[in-house]
């Protein structure tokens, strides 16, 4: 039985863990607090970072932050001290690219290869294996761990060079937030109009303006239920300024990511945080519609494209020279 190792037991840690087992994978998990859980599924408890790392030659890790990133692997008790070659250690959480970057030498020092790695997905999709998960750097490494991410998803996509699965990831978040406002605010607007709620999901997931997290959200929208939650506005607002990085450095503009975060900002100033993203419709349907006092101008008609002139033909142009001659003044055909 090979043994996976795994740390950051959490959130998505925990299903991620229950598939591997279910897979016939041993897992050695670590985490700071408790793993009782983990212990119920089948998993094994490790004492530290470095435990896992001396047991596993796969090491899958997912953490919540750049800090907990550097203490996991280059703590007193981190993955470098058990490092060796042929290991292969792969980070699932979302980092700025840097923050993972910084982990690859001091690894590498020791012959392990550091994968970047992401996974789309709420802990109820990880569960049922629709999550996706983004790899990509060393080809060979990310081709010895897929078999065990497939251990727990069915969907695995290979990027290329290290940080573009960790892009991929804050696009798809991105994505995420949009789509969770535009449901919200769709959802608001059919309860507000006595719309057939049932009926209008059916209708709309499935057609041009559906979408997942239409699909997954609508329904608790529509019964206004907020737990258990599946993600919530402050897990996804730990992307907010990661997405916002990113953009920066692209120099490229995102005005519908910049209200929808702000939405989300103020569903969390409002103490809703920690329920459920349907909880979007409240937040959105509580807003005063604030109508514009100017009317939308009406749009100007384009001016056609000018087309280049076609040269007249041969007939036109000697019609053209009998009727220039047949201008002339009288005293002029005379001198002919």
């Amino acid at each position: 039985m090979q043994t996976v190792g795994l740390i950051g037991v959490g959130k998505i840690g925990l299903p991620i863990a229950e598939n591997l087992i279910k897979s016939g994978y041993r897992v050695l998990g670590y985490r700071r607090s408790s793993l009782a859980d983990f212990e119920k599924l089948g998993g094994v408890a490790a004492t530290s970072p470095a435990d896992v790392g001396a047991q596993a030659d796969i090491v899958l890790s997912c953490m919540p932050s750049a800090e907990a990133l550097d203490e996991v692997v280059q703590g007193k008790q981190g993955l470098v001290h058990s490092a060796r070659p042929g290991q292969i250690v792969v980070e699932l959480g979302s980092h700025l690219v840097p923050d993972k970057e910084r982990q690859i030498a001091p690894l590498a020092a020791k012959g392990t290869i550091f994968i970047d790695g992401e996974v789309g997905g709420t802990p109820g999709m990880v569960l049922a294996r629709k999550a996706v998960v983004y790899i990509a750097g060393d080809a060979e490494a990310a081709k010895t761990v897929e078999p065990v991410v497939r251990g727990f998803t069915d969907i695995c996509h290979y990027f290329g060079p290290f940080g573009s699965a960790s892009k991929v990831k804050l696009i798809n978040n991105l994505l995420v937030t949009v789509h969770t406002a535009a449901a919200a605010e769709a959802m608001a607007l059919a309860r507000k109009t006595g719309v057939d709620m049932e009926l209008l999901i059916k209708a709309v997931a499935g057609g041009s303006g559906g979408s997942t997290q239409f699909g997954i959200l609508a329904p608790w929208m529509a019964q206004r239920r907020f737990t258990p939650v599946q993600g919530d506005p402050i897990g996804l607002s730990h992307y907010f300024d990661l997405i916002a990085d990113f953009a920066d450095r692209a120099g490229v503009a995102t005005p519908m990511l910049d209200r929808a975060t702000e939405l989300f900002r103020n569903c969390i100033d409002m103490g809703l945080g920690d329920l459920d993203n349907a909880v979007m419709i409240d937040v959105i349907g509580g807003m005063k519609r604030q109508k514009s006092g100017a009317k939308t101008p009406h749009r100007k008609k384009a001016k056609p494209v000018a087309q280049a002139k076609k040269k007249p033909a041969r007939k036109n142009i000697r019609t053209a020279k009998v009727k220039k001659s047949a201008k002339k003044p009288k005293s002029a055909r005379r001198k002919k």
